[in-house]
């Protein structure tokens, strides 16, 4: 099994690069985030995913380890292989797919080439709870402050009905902590 490739990169192709690993040519589909992030003849470590089936073998790279793990969670997804998981992959950066994903945007999801309607929603409802929604500095420190101590009933609420705690505390963000406690959650499950 092939974990990673530490080579330099000989050519960039239309969705693919070759990577010259002591005289051997591997050819490797990229997402575009990482794409971008390679120059010709650069010396490069890739996270590699083996794809074998009968007729196939393909090799999938990542700069980033995140981004195989992003990649491997949407392959795990019914309706969803290597290519339209780097086609998810390739609509923006790994953290904007995970927020999307996180946030339940559907129609970011959709834009991916080969990606309608059912198996946006299909990798929304399997990963939403597994790729965690990523905070910003700034939400952080709306999310841990004094604020943080007077929602905390309103997330535990939101928790127990589904919610993950990051976006239990995004979903409060904005309420007014005045409100009695059911008034709270309310509001937080129609922002949703």
């Amino acid at each position: 099994m092939i974990s990673t490739l530490k080579g330099t990169v000989s050519e960039k192709l239309l969705t693919s690069i070759i990577l010259e690993v002591s005289g051997v040519g591997y050819g490797l589909l990229v997402p575009s985030e990482t794409y971008s992030k390679l120059n010709l003849n650069d010396e490069v470590k890739l996270y590699v995913y083996e794809h074998i089936r009968e007729n196939i073998y393909d090799l999938y790279g990542f700069a980033e380890v995140e981004t195989k793990r992003l990649f491997e969670l949407l392959i795990n997804v019914n309706g969803v292989g290597p290519r339209v998981a780097l086609s998810i992959l390739s609509v923006g950066s790994v953290d904007a797919v995970r927020q999307a994903i996180a946030r339940g945007d559907i129609k970011m999801i959709q834009t991916a080439p080969g990606v309608g309607k059912r198996v946006a929603e299909r990798v929304l409802i399997d990963l939403k709870d597994k790729v965690g929604l990523i905070c910003s500095f700034d939400e952080q420190l709306l999310l841990t402050g004094d604020d943080a101590a007077q929602q905390d009933e309103a997330v535990q609420a939101l928790v127990a009905l589904g919610y993950a705690v990051a976006d239990a505390k995004l979903s409060l963000q904005k309420i007014d902590s005045s409100l009695p406690l059911e008034e709270r959650v309310k509001l937080a499950l129609r922002v949703n």
